[in-house]
């Protein structure tokens, strides 16, 4: 059976005719493992970096070819009209620097767009009342396998979607991450959160969810980092999440994989960058679509770069083309950003509320 696609799958979307110059606020490991590898990529150029560590700045911009290192946020916001500033801080830090930003500036903010619902909504209508042109870095979206999967699912190779499972088995370093030790809210807000927009991306906005996140042994110092979600769609549709990053037995029975299913036909994607994180392995896309008569083949898709940088590329990439065009409307903006926080709040206060207590008979 041949691809429908029949090529490699781009590593980027859609790039705007003219790239603006990217101001970088914040040099931390995302910014180092991500984004900035990702912008080389594209041929995007970063004109600055600003980050409360100046030590760690100045090596961010000796190593990607930064040319200038801000020694504060005002004085990169003085020297950066124009550009589009990537903000790569904790979610802690946003309802703070964000009144710093001009007004009507084109802004990326990496996820999660706040800590809580009460924050996402405080930072909604700040960037309503400043007029900022922002967007949330929730990048799974143009990881791409994703991408090939959209095409797939768009060409009707596999018929009505109906079905969207996601499971991740992994042994997942948190200690790479600093800002996450001491946090109350962890998995679903920093992790899983990805899967949600995911989910919503391809059906919309949920009734309701049922949840649970817990605490894993080997790492009780800190929040729950196991989870499990399930949409509520109605009857017809059906999406689950299943997490857990505590799995520290080797690769053999590590997972880390999303799977649509329609009418006359499957995808499976492989997120390889979650095994051996921060390493990973290869991203793998296959699908399967069933014609009368013939048994059922899985057909594996070429693949052209990762999610892990090469989906960065993608975030970055609509809030320049919105520059360019102010009448589109970046994917991932902040409005379809705070529907996204709505749906991982109600994940948490389901968690907490427990589960339906079994009839005593």
């Amino acid at each position: 059976m041949s691809s429908p696609i029949g090529q490699k799958i781009s590593r980027t979307p859609t790039l705007p005719h003219t790239a603006r110059s990217i101001v970088s606020i914040g040099a931390g490991g995302i910014v180092r493992d991500a984004h900035q590898p990702a912008y080389e990529k594209a041929n995007f150029s970063v004109t600055g970096v600003f980050d409360p560590d100046l030590e760690k700045a100045r090596k961010l911009a000796a190593d990607f070819h930064i040319p200038r290192v801000f020694e504060s946020l005002p004085q990169a916001v003085e020297a950066s009209e124009g550009a589009i500033f990537d903000v790569a801080v904790p979610a802690s830090a946003l309802l703070e620097l964000l009144p710093q930003l001009p007004d009507g500036a084109h802004v990326l903010i990496q996820k999660p767009l706040g800590e809580s619902l009460a924050e996402a909504l405080a930072i909604r209508d700040l960037c309503r009342a400043k007029k900022l042109k922002a967007a949330v870095n929730f990048q799974l979206r143009y990881a791409p396998f994703v991408i090939g999967a959209r095409h797939l699912i768009d060409s009707g190779a596999i018929g009505d979607l109906h079905s969207i499972d996601l499971r991740v088995t992994v042994q997942t370093p948190w200690q790479l991450w600093s800002f996450l030790q001491d946090i109350e809210r962890l998995e679903i807000l920093y992790h899983s959160i990805h899967y949600i927009d995911l989910v919503r991306s391809f059906f919309g906005e949920p009734k309701g969810v049922l949840a649970k996140t817990t605490k894993h042994p080997a790492c009780p110092q800190l929040a729950p980092t196991r989870t499990g979600i399930l949409f509520d769609y109605g009857e017809e549709l059906a999406a689950n999440i299943v997490t857990t990053h505590g799995h520290d037995f080797g690769q053999r029975h590590q997972e880390s994989y999303i799977r649509w299913e329609g009418t006359c036909g499957a995808i499976v994607a492989r997120m390889g960058v979650l095994m051996d994180y921060p390493t990973g392995t290869e991203d793998v896309l296959e699908y399967c679509s069933r014609q009368e008569g013939v048994s059922p083949e899985w057909v594996t898709v070429p693949l052209e770069g990762t999610w892990f940088p090469d989906a960065f590329v993608g975030t970055m990439a609509s809030v320049m083309r919105q520059a360019e065009d102010p009448s589109q409307t970046a994917v991932t903006d902040v409005e379809d950003a705070f529907r996204t926080m709505a749906v991982v709040e109600a994940a948490y206060e389901s968690s907490e509320r427990g589960a339906t207590l079994i009839p005593s008979g």
